[in-house]
């Protein structure tokens, strides 16, 4: 097979991971139009007809399986394309398709959660699960990056990478508590859908308080790289700068009984709360050059 190289496969991890991210998106706004029961088929939209015949709740969740070809597609093309880029580790690889098989696994999740009218449970799977394939392509996305401007040595001390192994764990603790506020909450997938999962006030004091103590880590974090390069110094500050605003739409949104489009923004705010501290940590461990290699 033909080498790819590592510049033209900088681009395609880069495509893939963007496309996982507008997925998420996506996703969230069928669940929070109350759109996830539009579609009745599958794989068309209704039985015995591939497209939606008429309503906007069928559009929009049609729409959203039109949108999931293309990261599919390109998280498969990523993982069949590391195998022909030489600098790549083989660990890379697997990463590579763990976001392709995750990718592909979203289709049948979806479909059970269809079939089990919403479940606040199996959303909050399909939500996760999306959460998990975006990290594995960022990670492979800044290898990519590697490989085509070349590495560099670690750049923060050993303590430093750990704690930010266990920062990362920490914002997942709070995208997980805040699926439980969204499946105790009234957008947990339809509105037709009566039972929740368990209460809401319980779940936004458990993710209220985990929130905190990511904010107060967030700020350690940001001062303990206040001498380290720029890149690293950048991206403190930009996840800051995401987190501040997350917590003024968060505390907006509650304020104003969770209107669906402020809720929509929290969890794209969410996501991508999660890609800076993968991308961050990542580099903790693996520096990029910040210019290609001559």
């Amino acid at each position: 097979m033909r080498a790819l190289t590592p510049s033209r496969y900088r681009l395609l991890a880069l495509a893939s991971a963007i496309s996982l991210y507008v997925i998420i998106a996506s996703g969230a706004t069928v669940r929070l139009t109350g759109s996830g029961l539009g579609c009745e088929g599958w794989p068309g939209c209704a039985p015995g007809a591939v497209f939606p015949e008429q309503g906007y709740h069928s559009y929009i969740e049609f729409g959203n399986r039109v949108v999931s070809i293309f990261p599919i597609l390109l998280s498969l093309a990523t993982a069949i394309g590391s195998h022909v880029v030489a600098a790549l580790p083989r660990w890379v690889r697997v990463s590579a398709w763990a976001a392709a098989l995750g990718t592909l696994a979203q289709a049948p999740l979806g479909l059970l959660t269809v079939r089990l009218d919403l479940d606040p449970v199996a959303v909050m799977a399909h939500f996760l699960l999306a959460i998990a394939v975006l990290g594995c392509a960022v990670v492979v996305g800044g290898e990519a990056q590697r490989a085509a401007v070349g590495p560099l040595p670690r750049v923060v001390p050993r303590r430093i990478a750990l704690l930010g192994l266990a920062f990362a764990a920490l914002v997942l603790v709070v995208v997980v508590t805040g699926t439980f506020v969204t499946a105790a909450g009234p957008h947990a997938g339809d509105p037709d859908v009566v039972d929740r999962l368990g209460s809401i006030e319980t779940a936004v004091w458990v993710h209220v308080r985990a929130t905190a103590v990511f904010g107060v880590s967030l700020l350690a974090l940001v001062w303990a790289l206040r001498r380290a390069p720029l890149a690293l110094r950048r991206l403190s500050l930009l996840l800051l700068a995401l987190a501040v605003t997350q917590a003024a739409i968060g505390e907006l949104q509650w304020r104003n009984a969770l209107p669906w489009g402020l809720v929509l923004v929290h969890v794209v705010l969410a996501a991508a709360i999660w890609s800076v501290t993968v991308w961050l940590v990542a580099l903790f461990w693996r520096p990029t050059a910040p210019r290609a290699s001559t």
